[in-house]
């Protein structure tokens, strides 16, 4: 077979396979492919209307939050007692829908309660009237902000304090017991909790053997199923008798107990991020420490916690967050006293804790409800900030590691 021929005959097999090709190209974007991607297509959109609904829902439960805070911050809440009381003896006087409206029932309620326990009702009314009158604060508007950010001289105290004590003649909005008893909770968890996770994330993903890795981490993460509510029986139980029986606080709950049990539910958190963020460094990194003649804990220290630190402080960042929002834990182990105090054995109590414990007596709409509200959102703001400082310093810090500032 000559040179042409043989050229000829793999320029027949270049065209054929060129054709075959062109083929199988031509049926996989006419087949298979078109029907992938539509499908592909469907769950690309599916998962964006899915996380575009997290987002609007979450907004909404921002909008609703500030919107049932709205009187408090616009001040059209009022809590002095302005409203007109009608004498028992002059009931039969009055029109009857009148009546009704003072009292604030519903004309079911209303023509279905007996006359006697009308009277009975502006009875009570008038005497809680006559021991309000005794009180020279009654007629003061404690919603407004001074009352609510600066302390006041209450009748019966020797100096200015901050008090929440929504109970009683006079109702007390001061929210910086509130702000303070979950600041204090919230160090003491941060400060129990992140050198364990940390310490604990390092030997993990970097020191310990694999066997070992592969039993502790389960372990620790497992700590996340926990419900909190157990957590708390056993700080209301347990650790604050031992804590009682060893330091002998001022008060038997505080909130360095409501701290230490908060720190445990924090645990898991900080661990996870923390050890996901050690294990993504590149491992050449450490080995290059090694073979520089660096120890494994001295490579770890020196080397991989620098280069993570951007995860590790968003960990941290998360841990906050997670204590701040706690509920169930403080409510059963911080005391709930609102004492505007900074010293850890005292009792105190959180933002957190004072709407689940006081939500369910308030009135829908009135000024204790709005009130809960906004410290509610007072919660979410500083949630938010506290985030974005936390984002800013991450940023910082990546750009410091890779050269960039």
């Amino acid at each position: 077979m000559g040179g042409r021929e043989c050229q000829a005959v793999l320029s027949a097999l270049l065209v054929e396979i060129m054709e075959n090709q062109a083929k199988s190209e031509n049926w996989e974007k006419v087949g298979r492919p078109r029907r992938l991607n539509f499908l592909e297509f469907i769950v690309e959109k599916g998962i964006f209307f899915i996380s575009l609904s997290a987002i609007f829902m979450v907004l909404l439960i921002c909008v609703f939050i500030f919107k049932e805070a709205m009187p408090i911050f616009l001040g059209k809440a009022n809590s002095a007692d302005a409203t007109e009381h009608i004498a028992p003896a002059d009931m039969d006087k009055i029109p009857k829908e009148k009546l009704r409206s003072h009292l604030g029932m519903s004309p079911k309620e209303f023509a279905a309660t007996p006359p006697e326990n009308l009277r009975m009702i502006l009875e009570v009314r008038a005497e809680a009237k006559a021991e309000q009158q005794d009180s020279p604060e009654s007629t003061l508007d404690t919603t407004e902000w001074k009352y609510i950010l600066k302390p006041f001289q209450w009748s019966g105290y020797d100096k200015p304090e901050n008090i929440w004590q929504p109970v009683g003649n006079v109702h007390k909005y001061n929210i910086w017991p509130l702000v303070v008893g979950s600041l204090k909770v919230t160090i003491i968890a941060l400060l129990f909790s992140v050198p364990i996770s940390l310490l604990a994330a390092i030997y993990v993903s970097q020191l310990a053997p694999g066997k070992t890795r592969e039993v502790i981490k389960p372990v620790i993460e497992m700590l996340a199923g926990i419900p909190s509510i157990v957590i708390g029986a056993f700080a209301l139980l347990s650790l604050a008798s031992f804590v009682d029986t060893w330091l002998h606080p001022t008060h038997r709950l505080n909130a360095f107990i409501a701290g230490i049990a908060l720190g445990i539910s924090v645990i898991p958190v900080v661990f996870s991020i923390a050890e996901d963020a050690l294990t993504s460094v590149p491992r050449s990194f450490l080995q290059a420490a090694l073979a520089l003649g660096s120890s494994k804990w001295q490579a770890a220290w020196h080397v991989v916690v620098p280069a993570a630190l951007p995860g590790i402080f968003a960990a941290v960042i998360l841990g906050f967050g997670r204590a701040m929002g706690e509920t169930m834990i403080v409510l059963m182990a911080s005391g709930n006293a609102s004492i505007m105090s900074w010293n850890f054995f005292q009792s105190t109590r959180t933002i957190t804790a004072t709407i689940a414990s006081e939500m369910g007596e308030t009135v829908f709409g009135g000024h204790h409800y709005s009130m809960l509200f906004m410290i509610g959102s007072v919660l979410f703001v500083i949630a938010f900030v506290s985030n974005l400082a936390g984002d800013f310093v991450m940023t910082r810090l990546k750009k410091r590691m890779e050269g960039n500032s």
